[in-house]
């Protein structure tokens, strides 16, 4: 049997895990306060779980990146999402602080495996023109899980309550798992199911000369040697700098439609989704657009020019935010944060592509890995500045964001001269 466009359904799996893993994330802030009430645990306690959920994510980053250079993206997707899955699941029996913390710090450990599984996987199945719109497919995954996560948790936990919810949940998880392992048998290479044509489409356009066999497989390179790169720096600072200004939104924009506002939850609930259908909208228009000038310029060009457009997006977003929004006018925030998402995912797609640009196929994960760890400990830094900048005014957190922007851009400038395979 041969199936057509094998890649595609490759890439739709990891999209639908990139759902099922904001639908996970989601529920713990959707139904905290009735877990909160359940458990006698107040506010502080909340805090405590999302700073141990960061942390083990950012762990989990560079942990996986380098679980899945040694175990293949086939294994290492399953490994992640039946921890995630499980640890949802444990959510259920959750009966105080240390439990619920315990299984927080598990969610954050096996979520994190995602992303670069993903950015992995990108490198494997596609090739290199078409890495932008298929990481564009996976990051509208985000997008579409911030957008159904509220609705379909309030539905759940309507019908069946918290502890119930979170089993059905991680059982969706663990559900995922069956068609993943069916179709994505093994490699390009070998796949039994991949049309010549594909397979020839994706080793041509590959970066680097397979020279591995069934009994030779190709050393991926220390983290060491990869940092001796300068261009490994390019993405990592780029990652540092625009990572926070998704999560602050994610993070922090309920709160402050709340306080600014006087939203209630249910107002949020029908408002909100529209600032995240901007993201998804970028994620795919960010990968078809550098995709397509790919047809004319060069990787180098095509990444930079859409990278630069989306961090001009955020930026002129953010100055809108501070300069035109006000009590009056929710809704013009709202719209303004569509484009700011917009931006950051039209660009942040093309800057988690560039790790298969630089580097051969057993390295790749384990940059990816490492670059979003560096970004979740710039969000953990940021989540510890929120609370006291908030106190007075949320406008100085938008200001730092906006500077943000364009360090992000020019991070790449800077460090990267031409996005490309780098010597070893």
């Amino acid at each position: 049997m041969k199936v057509k466009g094998l890649r595609w359904w490759i890439i739709t799996l990891i999209c639908l895990a990139t759902v099922i893993n904001y639908i996970d994330r989601t529920a713990f802030g959707v139904m905290w306060p009735e877990m909160g009430k359940d458990l006698g645990m107040d506010e502080s306690d909340y805090a405590v779980m999302l700073n141990v959920f960061m942390i083990t994510y950012a762990l989990g980053k560079f942990l996986s990146g380098k679980l899945y250079d040694i175990i293949g993206t086939r294994m290492g997707f399953t490994v992640s999402i039946v921890v995630w899955s499980v640890a949802s699941i444990f959510h259920a029996f959750a009966r105080g602080l240390f439990s619920l913390t315990l299984f927080r710090a598990l969610l954050g450990l096996g979520e994190a495996g995602n992303w670069p599984g993903a950015v992995k996987s990108n490198g494997e199945w596609f090739p290199v023109k078409q890495r932008a719109i298929a990481q564009g497919i996976f990051n509208a995954g985000a997008s579409l899980g911030s957008v159904v996560a509220p609705v379909l948790i309030a539905y759940l936990y309507g019908h069946f309550g918290w502890r119930t919810t979170f089993i059905i949940i991680g059982a969706v998880g663990l559900l995922w798992v069956i068609p993943w392992l069916f179709i994505n048998k093994t490699t390009p290479e070998s796949h039994p199911w991949i049309t010549d044509e594909e397979r020839n489409l994706i080793m041509n356009s590959r970066i680097e000369a397979i020279k591995s066999t069934e009994n030779k497989k190709e050393k991926g390179l220390s983290v060491a040697q990869i940092l001796k790169h300068k261009e490994s720096w390019g993405v990592l600072a780029s990652r540092f700098f625009i990572e926070p200004i998704w999560w602050l939104f994610v993070g922090w924009m309920p709160l402050y439609l709340n306080s600014e506002f006087g939203f209630s939850i249910e107002e949020i609930g029908a408002t909100i989704w529209i600032s995240y259908l901007g993201g998804m909208a970028g994620s795919i228009i960010g990968g078809w657009y550098s995709g397509k000038l790919m047809e004319t310029k060069t990787v180098d060009a095509a990444r930079k020019i859409t990278i630069t457009i989306g961090g001009s997006l955020i930026f002129l977003g953010l100055l809108g935010i501070i300069f035109l929004v006000n009590e009056n006018n929710p809704m013009t925030f709202i719209y303004i944060v569509a484009v700011v998402l917009f931006g950051f995912q039209f660009a942040i797609g093309n800057i988690q592509t560039i790790s298969s640009d630089l580097l051969k196929g057993p390295s790749v994960g384990t940059l990816a890995g490492l670059a979003g760890t560096v970004a979740a400990v710039s969000v953990i830094i940021m989540n510890s500045l929120i609370p006291k900048i908030a106190a007075v005014s949320y406008t100085p957190a938008f200001i730092v964001i906006a500077v943000l922007a364009p360090m992000a851009v020019l991070s790449i400038f800077f460090f990267i001269k031409n996005i490309g395979p780098v010597e070893e």
